[in-house]
């Protein structure tokens, strides 16, 4: 039987659409300040937004009227010609207000500039009250408390307070960087988590955000193309993240998350930097489309669009960014990330990066591997790995190791060797980075060995990542690494595995924070840190282009000989291949 459902469940609804967590509301909100003309906006938090929240902002306010008509359904003042094309305003569907009504408590309290007093109107659950004055000053102030009473089941979906909190932070970050001549701050519990000042120029907000290293490793972007603008920073192809979660899109002022851009991101570096576990580019890019080009009523949430001529917009994002990164091909980033380095030094576009140094001192160096009757190799400056003399060394022996012995290296890449009934040609590269990557697992034991550091290595971080890293400080211990809060905005590294005796420091910790804030609870950091030491082999070993003696070459194919997984590198490739001899003799017809 076919029934009109209630308005309340409609509103709730509703709410489902546009209130996921507090992050959602809060934004919302901040998005309603900014239409309204305020030039700071306050957000406060308790329990990372699960027991009240507010925004309050110093906009052109709301009357009596306004307020009580402010609450209802699709009620909007931003769409004065009804005209759905023509939308320059960030909310515009009238259902932010009453779909957190709906689910919570909320309080708003408003005054227009031209009035001598204020009003405030409650709702509980979608029933709403009338107005009554209150003294506020010019602007208005949303109170929200128990978010999802009115649904618990809603309730359970919610994540820690220290995650919810987070996300909120990630909310007034992205808002925050496209407006710069607005001032933010963000509070949990009177304790200050965030502030940023009102600046002139769209730079200095931008490092605000991302951090003052991208001041010294992004380079500026400017386009105009048949009314298309686009603006923005670039990372450097060597200063990368361990996610995305540093790449800032806005489309007409509106933080956007799009394919079409994304896909042009990564056109725009294909072939300047790996992909994915190697690390993504940062990077913050302002677009500029005309409104009949571009639909932003795509979802309710209005984080998708829908470009008129995608083919368009993405050609500017790849030319424009291609170009100023050829424009400053041979420039590095001061701080890089593990992946990169291995992906650029195969890249002739640059120059070969170096790796970023820090005055951290070490106690001591560990060994990679045991030591019996052994010579050293040293195939890279960032290990030395110990290898038992090969055996046999010549032909004269009455058997050939199962890898042979070495005869060639050809094109200073591959390797050649004689076996008993084939021909290998060995991936020198390939096959050093599965040695390498081992060593280092078998040493991420229960209790692995460390390194002390004699000065602590002192990593700027955000409060709240501060707080997210050392929630997990137990677990950091059990892999080797002492890190603890070093005041609000930092943390000190005390002591770190020594297989990571060679890491860049800052760069680690900087991707375990990346990695939390994407997968929140979900990821173990000892999964994380095997990627973090496939990226480290990958780079520790012995590069393509690089001349092996004959000793170097055999010392390498007896250590494959010991690893049970040396017939493919970290990355699924073979590292050598067999040509039998009975199917040579095949081919040159001898048989």
């Amino acid at each position: 039987m076919l029934r009109l459902l209630p308005q309340t469940l409609i509103n709730q609804i509703a709410a489902g659409e546009v209130v996921e967590r507090p992050a959602s509301a809060i934004k919302e909100l901040v998005e309603n300040a900014i239409d309204a003309g305020a030039n700071r906006i306050d957000i406060r938090i308790e329990q990372g937004g699960k027991s009240y929240f507010s925004v309050t902002d110093n906009g052109k306010g709301m009357s009596k009227d306004e307020l009580a008509l402010a609450v209802e359904r699709h009620v909007t003042s931003k769409l004065p010609d009804d005209n759905l094309v023509n939308i320059t305003f960030l909310g515009f569907r009238g259902e932010a207000l009453p779909s957190i009504a709906s689910v919570a408590k909320m309080k708003i309290t408003s005054r227009p500039a031209e009035t001598p007093s204020g009003w405030m109107i409650e709702v509980e659950g979608g029933h709403k009250k009338e107005p009554v004055p209150a003294p506020a000053t010019y602007g208005t102030t949303v109170e929200v408390r128990d978010l999802f009473y009115a649904t618990p089941a809603r309730l359970k979906f919610l994540k820690s307070e220290q995650s919810e909190q987070l996300a909120i932070r990630e909310i007034i970050d992205r808002l925050a960087m496209c407006y710069p001549n607005i001032s933010f701050s963000l509070e949990n519990e009177n304790k200050k988590l965030g502030s940023y000042p009102a600046t002139n120029t769209l730079f200095d907000r931008v490092s605000m955000v991302i951090g003052h290293e991208f001041k010294d490793n992004a380079l500026p972007v400017q386009a105009d193309y048949e009314g298309i603008k686009l603006a923005g920073f670039v990372g450097l192809p060597t200063y990368t993240r361990a996610t995305s979660t540093e790449q800032y899109l806005y489309v007409n002022g509106r933080s956007v998350k799009d394919k079409v851009l994304l896909g042009a991101i990564r056109g725009a570096y294909q072939g300047l930097m790996g992909h994915g576990s190697d690390g993504y580019p940062v990077l913050a890019l302002f677009l500029s489309v005309p409104c009949d080009l571009v639909d932003v009523n795509v979802s309710p949430a209005k984080t998708e669009v829908r470009f008129a001529d995608a083919g368009k917009i993405r050609g500017l994002l790849v030319a424009s960014i291609r170009n100023v990164l050829a424009e400053h091909g041979q420039k590095t980033a001061t701080t890089l990330n593990i992946g990169s380095l291995g992906s650029a030094e195969q890249t002739p576009t640059y120059s070969q990066p170096q790796r970023h140094s820090y005055s951290t001192a070490r106690t001591s160096s560990i060994p990679v591997t045991p030591t019996q009757k052994q010579e050293s190799l040293k195939l890279s400056d960032s290990y030395s790995v110990k290898v038992e003399t090969p055996v046999p060394q010549s032909e004269t022996e009455t058997k050939l190791p199962p890898l042979g012995l070495a005869k060639a290296q050809i094109h200073k890449t591959y390797i050649v060797s004689q076996a008993e009934d084939a021909i290998l040609i060995v991936d020198q590269h390939a096959a050093h980075e599965r040695l390498t990557y081992e060593k280092m697992m078998q040493n991420m034991g229960e209790r692995p060995q460390t390194q002390l550091l004699l000065v602590p290595e002192i990593i700027d971080l955000k409060p709240e990542e501060v707080a997210l890293l050392t929630s997990r400080t137990s677990e950091l211990k059990d892999m080797g690494w002492i890190v603890e809060a070093f005041g609000t905005d930092c943390v000190a590294v005390r002591e770190l595995p020594a297989l990571l005796d060679k890491a860049d420091i800052q760069q680690t910790i900087r991707d375990l924070v990346d990695t939390l804030k994407t997968f929140e609870d979900t990821v173990l950091l000892k999964d994380k840190m095997k990627d973090i030491c496939a990226r480290m082999a990958c780079h520790g070993s012995v590069r393509a282009g690089r001349q092996l003696s004959i000793d170097e070459m055999n010392a390498l194919l007896r250590q494959m000989e010991k690893c049970g997984t040396s017939g493919q590198c970290i990355h699924g490739r073979p590292t050598y291949i067999t040509l039998k001899l009975d199917d040579i003799e095949k081919m040159f017809g001898r048989k």
